[in-house]
């Protein structure tokens, strides 16, 4: 499903250079749960972005459903990425004036998808999410846990291969967050969804099916829920 090779990323900023990824290989499965933890600054988002075509690494190559997006135009990132990409942000990335359905209509009117059969499916959506009664009701009215929920199903109108979520808990107290995460492990469940999730929190990463520690740029460990040493790493955190 997604293939990461020898994928490196700088930054130039006048005469200095920061290699922030140093050579990344990474392979996940179609419908796997992954989490991605590490210290600030160890290089998890950039890869975030750079499986998202957000961004295009240094050098190597990032194969989606077989195809290379690395060596992709910026309109053919695009494209790819209203096909096959959902995104869900920290900041729910909402426009606050719009309405709910507005709001998760938006990708829909951005590649002119737009049709009753697809009105259907947000309504669907409401539904699914937990905001059934609520599409009429503008953005900057509801609670954080409901933008979330709202940026969720914006995520999931195209029915996308991949999931993207960059901290998606962070705003969010305990009991929301554990809605947030049931409702994205729903959704991996159910529909076979690919979930690739950066986040700081542990009790987040607990819900994946694997766990891709980051260090200084670099995979440094790669714990699977079925291993041995899982419960004792998990363990380790919440102590």
């Amino acid at each position: 499903m997604i293939e990461v090779k020898n994928v490196k990323k700088e930054f130039i900023q006048g005469q200095e250079t920061t290699q922030v990824l140093k050579g990344i290989d990474l392979n996940i499965g179609e419908g796997e749960f992954v989490a991605i933890m590490g210290p600030s600054g160890s290089g998890k988002s950039t890869l975030l972005q750079l499986l998202g075509g957000l961004d295009l690494p240094s050098e190597g190559d990032i194969y989606i459903n077989q195809t290379n997006v690395s060596t992709m135009t910026e309109k053919e990132r695009t494209l790819f990425r209203r096909k096959y990409m959902g995104f869900i942000f920290q900041n729910y990335q909402l426009l606050p004036t719009l309405t709910v359905e507005e709001n998760i209509a938006f990708p829909l009117h951005a590649d002119g998808s737009l049709t009753k059969e697809k009105n259907s499916i947000i309504l669907d959506l409401l539904d699914s999410v937990g905001l059934k009664g609520l599409g009429r009701k503008r953005a900057n009215l509801l609670s954080g846990g409901q933008q979330q929920r709202v940026a969720i199903a914006r995520a999931l109108v195209n029915h996308p291969a991949v999931l993207l979520a960059d901290e998606p808990t962070g705003n969010l107290d305990r009991h929301k967050a554990e809605e947030i995460l049931a409702l994205m492990l729903r959704f991996n469940r159910e529909s076979n969804q690919t979930i690739i999730m950066v986040t700081h929190d542990i009790f987040a990463a607990g819900f994946a099916d694997r766990i891709i520690l980051f260090k200084d740029g670099m995979i440094d460990q790669v714990i699977a829920r079925k291993d041995d040493d899982y419960a004792k790493y998990m363990a380790n955190f919440m102590a």
